[in-house]
């Protein structure tokens, strides 16, 4: 059984314990170490409702001393604010811990590429939460667009649309959300809606297509915030297609709505985030096929990934199990010094470097009357 520890996510958050209980999915891996809060009353009170062996009054004094244990933890789940992920993350690499870390994965591209350079150098295992990549029918989307289900993609259209801060706009200040602190830029860094969930498509289409953003421009609007709220997005790959992305935390009446669109010159794929056990699929000059998980006609691979029969609602905490799942499987093949060759698993610290340049270049476009910038 694989050992982990966790950075942040106290009993009063949101994100902790939704990654607690998927990790709990898998009984290859238990909990038995953190720095959850550095209000030590938040901090025992997590160690006593998960019976934790040790925890850390800071994240620095728990990397060190579970690297130097013998029967130290074999990975850390990152689940605090953006700010602090580099550091966080860099202090467990060099410890020669494995790193799973909340998106985005840090400020800047120098950054990024600094951590992205010690896991390739001490061959560790970093997983990057794009929680959507783990959904069963993204990766049976994935594994269709590279047997040529849908041809060579033509066009990408996604939105990624909620209302969470809507008041934001009418009445400045009003929010009272545990995440509101996304908009404070000592905290989130120069983006709060396109960090938070333009991300998220960015990753989605890299990931079920294989595309790469070759340039991009956009708008933002921040509406009296330090942050942008909304964004608008046009991307040119590096097949040349072009893709449209809009992401806004002040659409009204939309809650979590990651909506992606891909067109290519055989068919088309559809998905829907509020849906995600449904997958649209057109071939070309055909009527629209309805393809339910859990069915016994997809023939993909990522089709046996489903953890309950067909009419049984998978969901979130699933989407972050099956991730957890791939992660939990690539520490244990590398400690067996065995192979781990999967073509629908978890995004990498590589993911999670082009997640900071997409931010960058989204922000900087917009700063810079809208024009092109290369990625």
């Amino acid at each position: 059984m694989l050992t982990y520890g966790m950075v942040g996510g106290s009993m009063s958050g949101f994100i902790g314990e939704v990654h607690r209980k998927a990790i709990n999915f898998d009984p290859r891996a238990k909990m038995v170490a953190g720095c959850f809060s550095t209000d030590d009353a938040k901090n025992k009170q997590v160690q006593e409702v998960y019976s934790v062996d040790r925890i850390y009054s800071n994240y620095s004094e728990m990397a060190q001393a579970e690297g130097q244990r013998p029967d130290g933890i074999d990975f850390v789940v990152i689940v605090t604010p953006n700010s602090t992920h580099y550091d966080i993350a860099k202090h467990f690499l060099l410890n020669g811990i494995n790193v799973v870390c909340e998106k985005p994965l840090c400020f800047s591209i120098e950054q990024a590429e600094d951590l992205e350079r010690i896991v390739k150098e001490k061959n560790l295992v970093f997983a990057v939460t794009y929680t959507y990549t783990g959904y069963t029918l993204t990766r049976v989307m994935k594994e269709m667009i590279a047997e040529g289900k849908i041809g060579n993609i033509l066009s990408v259209n996604a939105e990624y649309i909620q209302d969470w801060l809507l008041d934001e706009v009418t009445s400045p200040g009003s929010a009272n959300n545990l995440s509101v602190w996304r908009k404070d830029p000592k905290l989130s860094g120069i983006s709060n809606c396109v960090g938070d969930i333009g991300s998220h498509i960015e990753n989605y289409i890299q990931y079920v297509t294989g595309l790469k953003i070759k340039r991009l421009l956009a708008t933002t609007n921040t509406f009296g915030q330090k942050l942008d709220l909304n964004a608008n997005i046009i991307v040119e790959y590096d097949n040349g297609a072009n893709g449209a992305y809009w992401c806004s935390q002040v659409a009204s009446g939309r809650l979590n709505d990651l909506y992606v669109r891909i067109y290519g010159d055989l068919g088309s794929l559809e998905w829907r985030q509020e849906q995600p056990d449904v997958l649209k699929y057109t071939p070309k000059g055909q009527a629209t096929e309805v393809i339910s998980r859990g069915t016994s006609y997809i023939k993909e691979n990522s089709a046996s990934e489903a953890r309950v029969p067909s009419g049984h609602p998978e969901g979130l905490f699933v989407a972050f199990a099956n991730i957890y799942r791939d992660v939990i499987s690539d520490i244990i093949a590398r400690k067996n010094n065995e192979p781990f060759n999967k073509f629908c698993s978890y995004p990498s610290i590589t993911d999670g470097l082009n997640g900071v340049k997409f931010i960058h270049a989204v922000i900087n476009s917009a700063k810079n009357n809208s024009g092109w910038q290369e990625i």
